[in-house]
C-alpha cells in the first residue's frame, strides 16, 4: 500500500468531512420530502408511522449512496489510479 504524505492524509480526512456532511444534508432533504405526506394529509397512526420508517429508510439510503459516491470518485481521481470516468482512447 506505502506510505502517504501528509498531504494525502489531509486531503483524504478533508474529503471524508465533506462526503459526510453533503451526505447528512442529503438526508435530511430525503427524510422531509418523504416524510411530507404526514404534514400535508394529516397522517396518523400507522399510516404515519410506515411513512416516517419508509422516510427514514430513504434518507438513509441516500446518505450511504452520497459518502460512498463521493468516496470512489475521490479514490478514483488520486494520482496513479485510473479514472473509472474517463473516456477511453
Amino acid at each position: 500500500m506505502g506510505t502517504r504524505s501528509q498531504a494525502q492524509r489531509d486531503a483524504i480526512t478533508v474529503e471524508i468531512g465533506y462526503a459526510l456532511v453533503t451526505a447528512v444534508f442529503l438526508a435530511g432533504v430525503l427524510f422531509c420530502l418523504a416524510a411530507a405526506p404526514v404534514l400535508v394529509f394529516d397522517l396518523e397512526g400507522s399510516a404515519a408511522r410506515g411513512t416516517l420508517i419508509a422516510a427514514g429508510a430513504v434518507a438513509g439510503l441516500g446518505f450511504a449512496f452520497r459518502t460512498a459516491r463521493v468516496l470512489w470518485r475521490f479514490n478514483a481521481a488520486t494520482p496513479g489510479r485510473p479514472d473509472p470516468g474517463a473516456p477511453e482512447h
